[in-house]
């Protein structure tokens, strides 16, 4: 999920520099979002993970 949302954050990068301004914001939109999916992600996975040894 992460590596997605690198991807579309590099997208949107190149995206810029050519001046595709509504591509970049698109790709900057969604790379926003899977980075914290991937958060939330991470930290029930950890909260779970302290709770199975507990």
């Amino acid at each position: 999920m992460l590596h997605y949302a690198v991807v579309f954050l590099v997208i949107a990068l190149i995206a810029a520099v050519f001046g595709f301004g509504g591509i970049a914001a698109g790709a900057v939109g969604i790379a926003k979002i899977l980075f914290f999916v991937f958060v939330i992600m991470a930290v029930v996975t950890f909260v779970v993970g302290l709770l199975r040894r507990g």
